[in-house]
């Protein structure tokens, strides 16, 4: 357990990355997000096997960065396509008719389109 000072050492660092992040403009957000989801995806593709979930996780986050880091986000397409895959996956676990890459995919898209509509807004 951490003492009260250490959590509020790392309460404050924590508060100062969030601070951080809004001071960059979006692109740079963007492009910071694309790299970072390029070295996990590379990273767990390399280690193969229970790894292979973050892969399919994270593969399908990097044309969403890319497009957002070059300037061509489009915040009504994303909202619309947020939407169809939020629809997508209730439908799907309706039944728990839904297999596991399948699964990690449509989070990872859901994830990406969440968080490049929050930073956009």
């Amino acid at each position: 357990i951490l003492s009260t000072h250490r959590r509020k050492e790392k309460m404050i660092k924590f508060s100062d990355l969030l601070v951080e992040s809004e001071k960059i403009g979006f692109d740079e957000f963007s492009a910071k997000r694309l790299k970072g989801a390029t070295k996990i995806t590379e990273d767990s593709k390399k280690k193969g096997g229970p790894a292979m979930l973050t892969y399919h996780h994270f593969v399908v986050k990097l044309p969403y960065y890319k497009k957002a880091s070059e300037g061509k986000f489009n915040l009504d397409e994303a909202k619309s396509e947020f939407k169809e895959n939020l629809d997508k996956l209730c439908k799907l676990t309706e039944n728990v008719d839904i297999q596991q890459v399948e699964f990690q995919k449509l989070v990872g898209k859901i994830e990406v389109l969440g968080e490049l509509i929050i930073k956009h807004s």
